[in-house]
């Protein structure tokens, strides 16, 4: 029987790592493909908005105001004659970062000030916890109005406002993900050859716990968006002449029968969030292990 070649041995297929199976389950779910390419739609029309829209989105032309959508105006005009499409792809440029930041910073701030307090532990957890619970027990959207009330009308006041009432959610839930795995061998292991807790804090603890970080902050991005665009509906938001989606919405409502409006820049908010629903809903599904 003749020796097969070493070459001509068929190697075993290397398995996939947990990374690549997440990431391909992702890629395999229709509706969160639907979601990215609703975000990607809007991100790109915020970068490219210089090019896309017509007119300047803060140009008055007092003579065209309360036109109805037409070939001259895609989505009319407002109340002082500025064309509507502009402002809303203009919109998209506050909105979608704005949101972004929120995200960010809260999830930033809430996973360091938990991640700690359930690793050291004692009083210091305690009276981070406390600050917590007081913060939970205000609805969230109640406790934002307040604070942006006091600071002031200005997208940034919105922006802390929203990192505020957030970073309670995501410190509670790093807390109780670090309890259940400070304790484990791969820790006790790190603590007895004498790494600094620091180090273990960032390099064994937090890779192991931020998963479900992530799905809750691609969940959140949406209510994000929602929420800015509600404080500036109120006028806690952003400030006219701004081109945000809130704000035109909430001018818009004077007009009863200039139905555009309120519709289009109301159409843009429900696309966004409902974008970053079905997004997070696929990354919640890959991170299930009876998904993957």
């Amino acid at each position: 029987m003749a020796v097969a070649k070493l070459s001509q041995i068929p190697l075993p297929k290397t398995a996939a790592s947990p990374n690549q199976r997440r990431l391909r389950a992702l890629r395999h779910n229709p509706m969160a493909m639907i979601g990215l390419f609703i975000i990607l739609f809007w991100a790109v029309a915020a970068v490219i908005a210089p090019f896309t829209s017509m007119r300047d989105p803060l140009a008055q032309m007092i003579g065209d105001r309360l036109k109805p959508p037409s070939s001259q105006y895609l989505f009319g005009t407002d109340e002082l004659g500025r064309d509507v499409f502009s402002r809303v792809i203009y919109g998209a440029r506050i909105s979608l970062p704005i949101g972004f930041i929120v995200i960010i910073f809260a999830m930033t701030m809430g996973s360091l000030v938990g991640a700690s307090a359930g690793y050291i532990g004692g009083m210091y957890d305690l009276l981070v916890m406390r600050l917590a619970d007081i913060t939970l027990a205000f609805p969230s959207i109640v406790l934002a109005l307040a604070i942006a009330a006091v600071l002031g009308p200005s997208i940034t006041n919105a922006l802390i406002a929203m990192v505020l009432v957030w970073w309670p959610e995501y410190a509670r839930l790093m807390r109780s993900q670090v309890l259940s795995v400070k304790n484990n061998e791969y820790v006790t292991a790190a603590v007895a050859i004498g790494i600094p807790g620091s180090r273990i804090l960032t390099h064994h603890i937090l890779p192991n716990t931020f998963a479900p970080i992530l799905v809750k902050a691609s969940l959140d991005a949406g209510s994000a968006i929602l929420n800015i665009a509600a404080l500036s509906f109120i006028g806690l938001g952003a400030v006219p002449p701004t081109p945000e989606w809130g704000a035109m919405i909430s001018t818009g409502r004077y007009q009863f029968y200039s139905w555009w409006l309120t519709t289009f820049p109301g159409l843009a908010i429900l696309l966004v969030v409902l974008g970053y629903n079905f997004f997070g809903e696929g990354v919640r599904d890959s991170f299930d292990p009876r998904m993957t």
